[in-house]
Formats: C-alpha cells, sequence, structure tokens
C-alpha cells in the first residue's frame, strides 16, 4: 500500500502554489494530497502554463500511487483572491487552516507524514496570531514540549539547540535542562527514523573558539560541557563542545553523523552553502513526521515558471523514508534534567 503524504501549499502569493504545480508533474511510489485553494491551484496552472487533472481528495478510498498530471486536492478556501507577489493579511488565517488540516491528518493517522511549502511569518504574525515558525506551532498544535529543527542535503545533517530566537537570547535559552533534552530527542531520531544506531552527535561551543578556556565567555564550562559528559554517562556518543569555526571541516564531519549548532545562523549558514535548493527541514521531537522546504516564499518568483522545486522533491522523498519507521518507535519528548534550569 502506498503511503499517503500530505502537502501544504504555504503562502497563496508566494511559490509555495507553483511547487505543489511542479512536483504533481511527475509520478510519485506514494499518495499525494495537496491542501490549499482549488481556485488558486487552477489560477497559478494556468499563469506557468500547465495542464492539470484536479480532483477532490477522497480519504476513504484506499492509497494509490500519484500520476503525473494529477493533484488531489483538499480545498481550503482563501479569504482573498491571491495575488503573486503580493501578500495580504486577509489570507494569513488561510495559511494556518493549511497546518491544521495537515496536522489533524497526521495526528488521526489519515496520512503518514505532512510536507510543508514556505510560509510568510511577517504577514502572520501581522495578523495578529504571534508566529515564529512552522517548527514552533506544530509543537504547540501537537502538544510536544520540545521540537528540535534539523537540516539535512545529501549526509550532512545540522541541527539546532534553539530555533528562531534574537541573538540576545540565545544564551539565556540554552540550559542544562533544555540542552540535554535537545541532544536526547536527536539520538532517538537519528535512530528510530534515519535507521542509526549509535549516533554520532558532534557539538558545536556557543562562542568563538568555543569559549577559549573561558576567555571568550563560559557558557561551555558552566553548561555545554557537563551537560554533554553528563549524557554520555548515558551511552550517547557526543563529541564536542567544538569551536564552530572547525567544526564544518571535512575531517571533523567524518567522525560525525549529525551536527548540533547553538542557534540559527550558527549552523545553516554551512548547510545551505553545502545544499541550498536540495536541502530538507525536518522538525524532530513531534509525534507526527514532518518536513519541509530550506527556503523561503520567493515573492518574486511566483507565478514566473522560476522557482526550482528540488527542495520540495527531496523533502516528500525524505517524507516518504521517514514515514517508514515511524511506527517502530515513535519520537519522545523526555523530561528535562532535574539539576536546575540556569548555568552553573
Amino acid at each position: 500500500m502506498s503511503a499517503r503524504i500530505i502537502v501544504t501549499s504555504g503562502e497563496p502569493a508566494g511559490i509555495g502554489p507553483d511547487l505543489c504545480i511542479a512536483i504533481a508533474q511527475r509520478d510519485w511510489p506514494c499518495e499525494l494530497a495537496f491542501a490549499g485553494d482549488e481556485a488558486l491551484f487552477q489560477s497559478r496552472a494556468r499563469a506557468l502554463g500547465v495542464s492539470l487533472d484536479i480532483m477532490p481528495f477522497d480519504a476513504a478510498a484506499a492509497p494509490r500511487a500519484h500520476e503525473a498530471g494529477t493533484v488531489k486536492i483538499l480545498h481550503v478556501p482563501t479569504a482573498a483572491p491571491p495575488v503573486p507577489g503580493r501578500l495580504d493579511v486577509a489570507n494569513a488565517r488561510y495559511v494556518l487552516n493549511l497546518l491544521d488540516l495537515a496536522i489533524d491528518g497526521c495526528t488521526r493517522g489519515t496520512f503518514a507524514a505532512m510536507v510543508t511549502a514556505p510560509v510568510q511569518k511577517s504577514v502572520i504574525s501581522d495578523s495578529g496570531v504571534p508566529f515564529s515558525g512552522h517548527t514552533e506551532y506544530l509543537a504547540e498544535r501537537t502538544g510536544a514540549p520540545l521540537p528540535v529543527m534539523l537540516l539535512t542535503a545529501d549526509t550532512l545533517r545540522v541541527a539546532l539547540a534553539t530555533t528562531h530566537l534574537p541573538l540576545s537570547e540565545v544564551s539565556r535559552a540554552i540550559t542544562p535542562a533544555s540542552l540535554a533534552q535537545v541532544i536526547r530527542i536527536l539520538h532517538h531520531d537519528l535512530q528510530s527514523r534515519f535507521g542509526i544506531a549509535q549516533p554520532r552527535i558532534l557539538v558545536c561551543g556557543l562562542n568563538p573558539h568555543a569559549g577559549e578556556s573561558g576567555h571568550l565567555g563560559r557558557e561551555e564550562i558552566e553548561t555545554i560541557a557537563p551537560t554533554l559528559e553528563r549524557l554520555r554517562g548515558e551511552g550517547l556518543r557526543l563529541i564536542g563542545p567544538a569551536p564552530a569555526d572547525t567544526a564544518f571541516t571535512p575531517r571533523m564531519l567524518a567522525q560525525a553523523d549529525a551536527v548540533l549548532a547553538m542557534f540559527h545562523d550558527q549552523g545553516l549558514p554551512v548547510l545551505k552553502y553545502a545544499g541550498f535548493g536540495n536541502a530538507v527541514n525536518v522538525t524532530l521531537g513531534l509525534p507526527i513526521v514532518r518536513t519541509s522546504v530550506d527556503h523561503g516564499t520567493a515573492l518574486e518568483l511566483a507565478g514566473t515558471g522560476k522557482a526550482d522545486a528540488g527542495s520540495l522533491i527531496a523533502a516528500v522523498e525524505l517524507a516518504v523514508r521517514l514515514a517508514a519507521h515511524r511506527e517502530l518507535a515513535p519520537s519522545p519528548n523526555p523530561p528535562p534534567l532535574r539539576e536546575g534550569g540556569g548555568r552553573g
């Protein structure tokens, strides 16, 4: 039986609908269901000069592998007619409705995984709904205490100890409890979803030169190194804390199955340089499987036919592989360590 994957089409003024139409033009070994406004798909297909056979998605029917040129759609109406490249705050709730539909479908077991096209965080926040990103929204909606963001490009995997935070708040957010929880989730999901029996995790320091023995910051001494030592006592294979400027050298990467960066722009620039356009964003620590593209809405490319679907293709491919492992061991959110919440 084919896996059933739901793909959310994202910000209607961006390239999400274009990418969904593009990946629908090829055969897939899974069944794809697209969440979005049917009229939007039709109008965008006309703009792109693509012929689509659009039909409603039938959850009661047996899953069938996707056939090129077809679109099985879960219709969600936009509040205002979308214009390519032009954001409209009226459609912010529409974008969240797509996510809610996909989350509920995955939670009920209708879908084996969800794949998300890009959204525009700013327009959702401007609508009055605080929104820092897919990762945090998915965690809140699924009741997961701590989501972990992982991006992967071929064999390079980079996870984040903190996600969408201002740099001024990062140090305060890295506590022994939170860091241990992130590492345990990363370790577990590398085993259960990626099939790595004994994951090796390379952990970056927070400061330049990993703190230079305390001369450039004490987070490594007071928080990161003690936490790693404690987790090594549980049998986890951890390397570090390593200076981030040498962690991504070939010699260091050869020793690791994943790198844990302390903050967003410490790890993701390297990952995106290595595989932009084909990298995939995965949310770990959830009770469902979710993958996504590695890029934004690219408003200037919407409706032009110039958007590259490589990352969405990779995201669907990875979702199918991860979904195959899901029943082996669901992703946990282990309780935080009890030794206190601050550094030291």
